[in-house]
């Protein structure tokens, strides 16, 4: 599936556990594993994936709260961060597949 900004080839996503109540709404945590043309500097011959934890308040408005870029294999976190409109585009897809999270 590809986003206009993100090219996402393949996702995974969890609802968090909030055992002591403490947050409002509800959090999920997406890996997105991405595509990255070799001419970009993000790129690494082992690929990258974006972890992000979304939440969703109880009103329906959900927002990424934290995000970081790693790299597949090595799990080493990149000093790099989601332009803008790149975290805008991730918020739309975290926001359209929230619901497929398995309840906790």
């Amino acid at each position: 599936m590809e986003l206009e900004l993100l090219e996402i080839s393949e996702y995974t996503v969890e609802k968090l556990k909030d055992p002591f109540g403490i947050l409002s709404g509800d959090r999920y945590e997406f890996t997105l594993l991405i595509e990255v043309d070799e001419e970009d500097e993000l790129y690494r011959p082992a690929g990258l994936y974006v972890r992000v934890v979304y939440a969703l308040a109880s009103g329906g408005e959900g927002r990424v709260v934290s995000h970081e870029i790693r790299e597949r294999g090595t799990d080493q976190l990149l000093d790099f961060g989601l332009e803008e409109d790149e975290l805008a585009e991730a918020a739309a897809f975290c926001a359209a597949h929230a619901g497929e999270a398995d309840n906790v």
